[in-house]
């Protein structure tokens, strides 16, 4: 099996072809990143606006339960579950909205990067992707070194932030543990909302920079080499043995055809040998004259001896001849300008036939 094309001689951008295919595929440009940073960006909204509320919901509601002892039955497996649905409703109420915003902020991240696409062969199994070759490179490839300096950059980002922040609120920590504790949960929660402030604005830039680097990455892999572009073009077109074929095919029949109408055509008018143009006019069924059949050179000479065959009156016209060739399609009538020097010599004709004189 031949190697895949070297990554240098793909010189050519993709073709829209090339694009659709592979979006049809499901090979799109797609950055982790982003979602790294929905993450970060829902634990800061939950800590933000929810957290609170929803602790203070759920410790009433356990506090409620714990204040009445009592109340708890316990004699029987129906009591005690009744006692366990209870608390699992307060779990589920203080878990389930939070659980929710991390799945819309996943559902956002991917969404914003690529619309969604249907792509059974992504998930569909082959051996090709367990390839050591291809790990190898994508481990220690230019993707490799990539993911690496992220990684580099995510550990160095959080371990300045966190050095900073520790080192200029561990005062305000420690004199409220020694002097309030009971303003600890707010102070850790403040320290929280920094700490994950800082960490959105990191995972920003790297975002930002991983998804124009994965939408490069992506373009350039999807470079054609020239004789992939040629065999793209041929694929579109046909090919141009096969092409040409089918015009001469083309041409030929419909020089058949003319000449099939030419017995009943009304006159034919000629260059006289260069040029032959074959007009039909039935004044009950055309609005003006036809042009049933034109050709130069041998197909003119044929026109005329078919014509000659059949009767049918031969004028020799030079001007008249050449534009209408020109101007005037097969199966198409004259345009206006044509009239009276066509109506002329049907006019002639048609005296010529009356006297039973044959052209």
């Amino acid at each position: 099996m031949a190697d895949e094309p070297d990554k240098d001689s793909k010189t050519e951008d993709p073709s829209e072809k090339k694009i659709s295919d592979a979006l049809r595929k499901g090979n799109v440009p797609f950055s982790r990143e982003p979602a790294l940073l929905a993450s970060v960006m829902a634990m800061l909204i939950i800590a933000a606006f929810m957290l609170g509320p929803k602790s203070l919901q759920m410790t009433q509601g356990l506090a409620a339960l714990l204040e009445q002892p009592h109340a708890w039955r316990l004699d029987s497996g129906s009591a005690a579950l009744h006692l366990l649905q209870q608390t699992g409703r307060l779990m589920l109420a203080f878990l389930v909205p939070l659980f929710a915003v991390f799945v819309v902020a996943a559902v956002v991240a991917s969404v914003a990067q690529n619309p969604p696409r249907l792509a059974p062969k992504r998930v569909k199994p082959e051996l090709s992707r367990l390839s050591l070759k291809k790990g190898a490179k994508r481990l220690f490839g230019a993707q490799g070194w990539v993911e690496f300096a992220k990684a580099c950059f995510k550990f160095t980002a959080i371990s300045i932030i966190v050095a900073v922040l520790l080192r200029s609120e561990t005062g305000h920590v420690m004199n409220t543990v020694l002097q309030d504790p009971r303003a600890l949960p707010a102070v850790l929660l403040s320290l929280s909302l920094k700490l994950l402030s800082a960490v959105v604005l990191a995972a920003v830039v790297l975002a930002l920079a991983d998804v124009a680097w994965s939408r490069r990455h992506w373009w350039m892999n999807l470079r054609m080499t020239r004789q992939e572009v040629k065999d793209e073009h041929k694929q579109l077109d046909g090919d141009p043995i096969v092409k040409a074929r089918r015009l001469s095919l083309a041409r030929d029949r419909l020089r058949r055809s003319m000449l099939a109408a030419v017995p009943k055509a009304t006159v034919v008018i000629t260059n006289p040998t260069h040029y032959a143009v074959a007009l039909r006019y039935d004044g009950e069924r055309d609005a003006a004259p036809v042009v049933v059949a034109k050709g130069q050179n041998l197909i003119a000479l044929k026109i005329r001896e078919i014509a000659r065959e059949n009767d049918v009156p031969i004028v020799e016209n030079r001007s008249l001849a050449r534009a209408l060739h020109k101007q005037v399609e097969v199966d198409q009538m004259i345009p206006p300008e044509f009239y009276a020097a066509v109506a002329e010599i049907i006019h002639y004709v048609m005296n010529l036939r009356r006297q039973g004189v044959a052209g």
